[in-house]
């Protein structure tokens, strides 16, 4: 290698060295600077309410700052020259790198030349890069710890956010969760049950898109009501003009029935009626009875359990007294026609004196016996249902059950178009027919459709009479079809009345469950103290004051304030829990409550005090005498006066 390969081999490491240096130190001050903005973005979000992107924005600035200062600092690359002056300067070589580079780029050849190259070759030989340029931290590495340390304490600080700004938080993240809620609903109902009239697709629609509105836009409270309560109304008024219907009134009343409205109910309650009866062969079906008996069985098995030994005194007079008991309860299995083989058998095991197999007997028993009474019940219900269901065509359009008369017209049909019709039978079909045609006066065009089909019959056309018999059941199968499309915009309307309390009342969805209906089977703000169905569909006409006078509930037990049984109130509530002395005799101070109207020395009790606050609070909260934002409050404080 020659001298000047060495001079240049030398300079070329030290002009590496000093750009990693360089490089080195632009990173620590990009750091710095990038430290300082995340510090004040970090402070100026703990003290003002900045969105909270503001923090990963400052973050991404600071890695930029990083790499920027690292690319500055390395951009730079001195020259060999430049490296020379500086090795020469701070090793004190006197020039000699320098000038021995500017000889070598002059290209004269002479003794002088080679000489001062020989020279600053043996002391560039001398120079140890690590040594002049040791890597290490630059001074404004000790700021920039500083700084990121101050940004980590900062970050244990809570944000300072006013009372205000965390409310108009809270109604945000409750506007945007409620809008969540009713679009998924909306979607959900529509996807389950497509609307068949375009109307209400466009209305369900656009409550989905009103949904995802509140979900995605920032509104204000007062927006998002002013924009619930629009839609509101805009269903209201499309539900009335539904509602007016007549037919919908006696659909919807069949409706709350269940298993009088589907269309196979008739054929499988006879299926499900019939099986029981076989599996009940002869067995009692009467469950009071059963009940009763089962209440003596009970008995016996304790007194079973709790006879004494042999040995002790008393036990033979036990064991008679058991064995009366037993034997009175077979005879009674016997009258009543129940078939208990264990019974039997627990008999004999008392006369072995084997009491543990007396008392596996009466187990058995006792089963065998749940399993008749469940059946009985089962089979109870289930002939109710099929008392509900109308026997012929102008009883089930009476009872409003319209898949079932669907369901009969298209069977009248067949036989029409089966064309073996008996003539005797062909004359029930048009009795049948003919009583059907007032009831179905309720039912847009079936009654036209009746009349025609009757008058087709009897003039022997079969054919066309049997048309006109599907078509009126098509025609109840589309009145079904519109109550289902009233339906889903009566859900649709309370579901927007729930997002309505739940944005007026600051809550989440699932805390905002809708506001309570009074009247079981009545409409909603009228009713006897009872609360209303969800299903309970009709719109009621709001008037100032319900009048309840000709109210009649043949469905419930009229009852006066003072004959409530004990079991609607807690015994907490009875007199002698109540703590302080109780003078019946004694003044009190004077009350006047709805319904009791007592002034002056009182002696009722405090259940009727009770019942009657609680009865007129619910007649309140029915009147919507109460705001809605209380009504829960009102209706909680006196439900607790039961517990």
């Amino acid at each position: 290698m020659s001298d000047i390969q060495i001079i240049e081999s030398v300079l070329e490491q030290a002009t590496t060295r000093r750009r990693w240096q360089r490089a080195w130190r632009a990173l620590w001050l990009g750091l710095l600077i990038g430290g300082l903005v995340w510090f004040a973005a970090l402070g100026t979000y703990k003290l003002f309410p900045v969105p909270p992107a503001l923090l990963p924005m400052a973050g991404l600035l600071m890695a930029i700052f990083m790499m920027a200062g690292f690319l500055a600092g390395w951009w730079q690359k001195a020259t060999l020259p430049e490296t020379a002056r500086w090795l020469d300067s701070r090793q004190q070589l006197q020039e000699r790198l320098s000038t021995a580079l500017e000889l070598e780029a002059s290209g004269r050849s002479s003794e002088w030349r080679r000489l001062v190259t020989a020279d600053a070759a043996r002391h560039a030989g001398q120079v140890d890069a690590r040594r002049l340029l040791p890597y290490g931290l630059p001074k404004a590495s000790r700021w920039t710890l500083l700084v990121l340390a101050l940004s980590a304490g900062l970050g244990f600080v809570p944000e300072y956010r006013s009372k205000a700004y965390l409310q108009k938080q809270r109604e945000a993240e409750v506007i945007r969760d409620t809008g969540r809620a009713l679009a998924g609903l909306t979607r959900r109902s529509l996807e389950r049950r497509p609307p068949v009239l375009e109307p209400t697709r466009r209305t369900l629609e656009a409550v989905a898109e009103l949904g995802d509105k509140l979900g995605k836009v920032q509104l204000t409270r007062n927006e998002a009501l002013r924009n619930l309560a629009s839609a509101t109304e805009r269903l209201k008024e499309q539900v009335k003009d539904l509602a007016q219907n007549p037919s919908f009134k006696s659909l919807e009343r069949a409706a709350r029935n269940p298993g009088t409205s589907g269309a196979a109910s008739s054929a499988e309650l006879q299926k499900q009626i019939a099986a029981l009866q076989k599996s009940l062969a002869n067995q009692p079906s009467d469950t009071g009875a059963l009940d009763q008996f089962k209440k003596d069985l009970q008995k016996v098995k304790e007194a079973a359990a709790g006879l004494p030994n042999e040995s002790s005194a008393g036990s033979e007079a036990a064991r008679n007294e058991l064995s009366k008991a037993l034997a009175d309860l077979a005879r009674r299995a016997q009258e009543m026609g129940l078939t208990l083989p264990s019974l039997e058998e627990a008999i004999a095991a008392l006369s072995a004196s084997r009491i543990d197999q007396l008392l596996r007997d009466l187990d058995v028993a006792a089963v065998d016996l749940e399993k008749i009474k469940a059946l009985a019940e089962a089979l109870g219900k289930l002939q109710l249902q099929w008392e509900k269901i109308g026997k012929d065509l102008a009883e089930q359009l009476e009872k409003g059950q319209a898949e079932i008369a669907a369901s009969r017209l298209y069977k009248m049909a067949e036989q029409l178009r089966s064309g073996n019709l008996p003539q005797e039978q062909a004359q029930k079909l048009m009795d049948e027919v003919s009583r059907a045609i007032d009831p179905a006066s309720k039912y847009g065009k079936v009654a036209e459709y009746l009349k025609q089909g009757l008058k087709q019959m009897q003039q022997g056309q079969r054919t066309a009479a049997a048309q006109s018999l599907a078509e009126a059941a098509k025609e109840l199968e589309r009145l079904l079809q519109e109550l289902g499309d009233c339906q889903a915009l009566l859900a649709s309307l309370s579901a927007l009345q729930r997002a309505q309390m739940c944005i007026g009342n600051c809550q989440g969805w699932g805390q905002c469950q809708g506001p309570p209906r009074v009247g079981q089977g009545g409409k909603p703000g009228r009713g006897v103290g009872t609360w209303a169905d969800d299903n309970d569909w009709m719109i009621p006409e709001i008037t100032e004051r319900w009048d309840n006078a000709g109210l009649e509930r043949p469905d419930m037990a009229p009852r006066g304030l003072t004959d409530r049984g004990s079991g609607q109130l807690a015994d907490n509530l009875a007199p002698t829990k109540l703590k302080g002395q109780m003078n019946p005799g004694g003044p009190m101070p004077s009350t006047t409550l709805k319904g009791v109207s007592i002034k002056g020395l009182s002696k009722v009790d405090f259940k009727e005090i009770a019942t009657a606050a609680q009865s007129e609070a619910q007649s309140a909260i029915s009147q919507e005498q109460v705001p809605r934002a209380y009504q829960g409050a009102v209706r909680d404080y006196f439900d607790d006066l039961k517990e």
